[in-house]
């Protein structure tokens, strides 16, 4: 029998899934997992938690789905202690330096491989399965058919979603978050910028929409079919959802997973009706409604985009056009911050108390469920609900839920949780080395300059370069001139490293299998794996492995598993920092190492054509902040139109030991001006101008760090205020006429701290 797994963001959602009947739910701690927006559990609650659930019969699963930097792998390796001595029934992870950890640490601990982890065929699968993983939540941008191949050749379990919000980018493949403001959706910051508001150069002028905000997938019909292929989990998306939302969702999926043989047609439609106050964005089933993969990249764009789809979940209630506090007989303390009403316009239904919305600010800076407590009406009719401190004018608000569909649960944490006392505590990581590179062993990856491209006649483009290496990618276009033997290439074979996709499907899966060997024995010797099937596809043919900057090399615990796969060089992730680069790889092990340079980051990666309608190539933001988007046969990719670039600080990384840098011009036509350009730079150690650094200085956004930052300065305020209020009352006493000195704060306002 399958499980219905489900989301548990908070102690009441947690209390609706197991009373609507689900088998295991899933939840995150206050670190280290991918929704660090949602409320997430307390150690103590978390402790009495899996107590509870163990003794009910139930299972709890922990997300540990993010990348971890160097500088947090002890407090990581903590954490996991603390996990291993608690006992849930796995964990969900992310980061290769976990499995790694947890390989020479903690071997108890079960291993679920997470969707972030890219994993879409059954070479995928079957790798991390060798490699100790009991379950694999498998990428959703996949198709019936190809849950079916991939289940026919594996036998590790898989963990399917079924319900909830989709990404438009592949899974785990989504840098645009990051590049906006350092926060990652690989670190659990998604900022959601496929759900924003854009301006598109039309033809015939500008239009606006919500080009890149996805519908919500719903596989409610093809349960049954999931179930027949044996299937071992479906999975609910909705971490930050409430309560009332994981109980009517729970619901429907136990009631047709515990009927539908009795009569399939009848419980389907029941179950849809029950599906029916799920008040969320428009359905799909996404890659379902599709027999092949090419017919999916031709119309799954059609499938889960529709621009006039607001990126809000719920019902449009309005924006908050007016607010006030509330008469003094609501206040319920005297002494409580006074309560917040407001007054919506623009919606079409008017929320009673006891209703769910969500809120959402206007500049996408965050947004919060709440439930309403007070409505009042005013002399002029108008209506009025209590919203939570932090939200203002021009803010949305979405329904969730009404009134009249929540329920009371039985509570799952026992009443006593005080009682339960285990915490992460101070245990030391060992030390890990990395292997030093031995003489000879990287001939395939010598010191220089490196250029990468998409199509041959780039190559001929940077061949004035002289790079040591070229990196050709695979895609619909290049895969025939590699595979033409007439084909003249202005580098030898030996100086062509061929760069794969990071997205390995399983309709594609054994076509890349047969042209690797085709790649292979044509003379081609070294190739980028950006994707865990690509280390198993290439594994025993002879050929040189180079960790692409897809497979997250954040820590050296991630570079240590790598390293057991036979791979000996890799490509840092193009969201990596410097200080966090320099930390992971120490100064004798840095020949390893390709430090890109210059790139147009593919900040979405989608696995399909945009909708015809889609008839513009730039686009900006509200910020005014220009990108691109290129749809071919292989999908689409949005690109920023300035370019990430470091090449000034080049002779700084050769001092430091990086000896091998990257210039990439991947999905961009590479042009003689633009080459002049960067060769300029690099020379007189500039920067090019109107570029990005990306993550280079700042790091990755820590809200932890900036509370620490923003203490500091208060704590030195504080000093100097105080400092000066002494001086003067001394200059007073002594009675000179010295002018009374002010002391000058710290009036800096705070900035993301490397």
């Amino acid at each position: 029998m399958a499980e219905l797994l489900a989301p548990a963001g908070n102690p009441e959602a947690l209390d609706a899934a197991i009373g609507e009947g689900a088998d295991a739910v899933y939840l995150g701690l206050k670190s280290f997992n991918a929704r660090l927006r949602s409320a997430n559990f307390a150690w103590n609650q978390f402790e009495g938690a899996v107590q509870s659930l163990h003794r009910m019969g139930k299972k709890i699963y922990v997300t540990v789905n993010t990348v971890s930097e160097e500088r947090e792998t002890e407090r990581l390796y903590r954490f996991l202690a603390y996990l291993n001595r608690v006992g849930p029934d796995g964990l969900i992870v992310q980061d290769l330096g976990v499995v790694r950890m947890c390989q020479e640490f903690f071997p108890d601990l079960v291993l679920h491989g997470s969707t972030q982890m890219n994993v879409a065929s059954a070479a995928g699968v079957n790798l991390l399965a060798k490699e100790g993983l009991k379950r694999v939540v498998v990428a959703r941008e996949l198709g019936l058919e190809e849950l079916r191949a991939i289940k026919a050749r594996t036998s590790a379990e898989l963990e399917v979603f079924v319900h909830g919000a989709l990404c438009v980018s592949e899974s785990g493949l989504c840098l645009f978050s990051s590049f906006l403001g350092g926060k990652s959706a690989n670190r659990g910051m998604c900022t959601q910028a496929c759900r924003r508001f854009y301006t598109a150069e039309m033809g015939e002028g500008t239009e606006q929409g919500y080009y890149f905000s996805p519908s919500d997938l719903q596989l409610i019909d093809h349960i049954p079919d999931l179930m027949e292929l044996g299937v071992e989990s479906f999975k609910i998306e909705g971490r930050m959802k409430s309560a009332e939302y994981v109980g009517s969702v729970v619901a429907a999926y136990r009631y047709l997973m515990d009927h539908w043989q009795e009569d399939k047609k009848g419980s389907v439609a029941a179950a849809k009706r029950m599906l029916a106050t799920d008040f969320a964005r428009a359905k799909t089933s996404y890659w379902f409604g599709f027999k092949t993969g090419a017919a999916g990249v031709d119309g799954a764009g059609d499938a889960i985009l529709n621009p006039r789809q607001a990126g809000g979940t719920g019902i449009y209630l309005g924006v908050i056009d007016r607010i006030q506090t509330a008469a003094p007989r609501v206040q319920e303390d005297a002494a409580a911050e006074p309560v917040r009403m407001a007054c919506l316009r623009g919606g079409s239904y008017e929320p009673d108390a006891g209703d769910s919305v969500r809120l959402h600010r206007k500049d996408d800076s965050g947004r919060e469920s709440h439930k309403v407590r007070t409505v009042q009406t005013d002399d002029k009719g108008n209506r009025w609900i209590d919203i939570p401190a932090g939200f203002s004018c021009g803010d949305s608000v979405y329904l969730l839920q009404t009134k009249a569909m929540s329920k009371r649960y039985a509570r799952v944490l026992p009443a006593d949780i005080g009682r339960f006392r285990r915490q992460p505590g101070a245990e030391k990581l060992p030390v890990l080395d990395l292997t030093p590179v031995e003489k000879n062993e990287l001939s395939y990856f010598p010191a220089g300059l490196y250029m990468q491209v998409s199509t041959v006649s780039d190559m001929f483009a940077v061949q004035s370069q002289h790079p040591v290496r070229v990196i050709l990618e695979l895609n619909f276009e290049t895969k025939a001139d590699l595979l033409d033997l007439k084909m003249t290439l202005p580098f030898s074979k030996r100086q062509i490293i061929i760069s794969l996709d990071p997205y390995c499907p399983a309709a594609t899966e054994d076509d890349l299998a047969v042209t690797l060997d085709h790649c292979i024995a044509n003379g081609f010797t070294t190739f980028v794996a950006n994707n865990i099937a690509h280390i198993a596809l290439l594994r025993g043919k002879g050929v040189n492995i180079i960790a692409g900057p897809y497979l997250y090399t954040f820590n050296r615990w991630a570079v240590s598993w790598l390293e057991n796969q036979d791979i000996g060089a890799f490509i840092t992730p193009i969201e990596n920092s410097y200080a966090n680069l320099q930390a992971t790889f120490e100064k004798n092990v840095r020949d390893r190492v390709l430090v890109t340079t210059y790139a147009y980051p593919a900040l979405f990666r989608m696995r399909f054509k945009l909708p015809k309608s889609y008839d513009f190539t730039y686009f900006t933001d509200k910020e005014e902040m220009e990108f691109k988007v290129n749809s071919t046969p292989d999908g689409s990719f949005v690109m920023p139109e300035a370019p990430f670039s470091i090449v000034d600080k080049i002779e700084m990384l050769d001092h430091e030991g990086f000896h091998r840098v990257l210039i990439d011009f991947s999905k961009t036509k590479v042009s003689r001006g633009e080459l002049k350009l960067v060769k300029t730079a690099m020379l007189k150690k500039l920067p090019v101008p109107e570029t990005s650094r990306f993550n280079w200085k700042d790091g990755f956004y820590s809200p932890e760090r900036m509370e620490e930052y923003r203490a500091s300065n208060e704590r030195a305020a504080e000093r100097s205020a105080q400092s000066a209020r002494g001086g003067a009352g001394s200059a007073a006493r002594q009675g000179r006429g010295a002018k009374r000195g002010g002391a000058k704060g710290n009036g800096r306002r705070g900035k993301r701290v490397p």
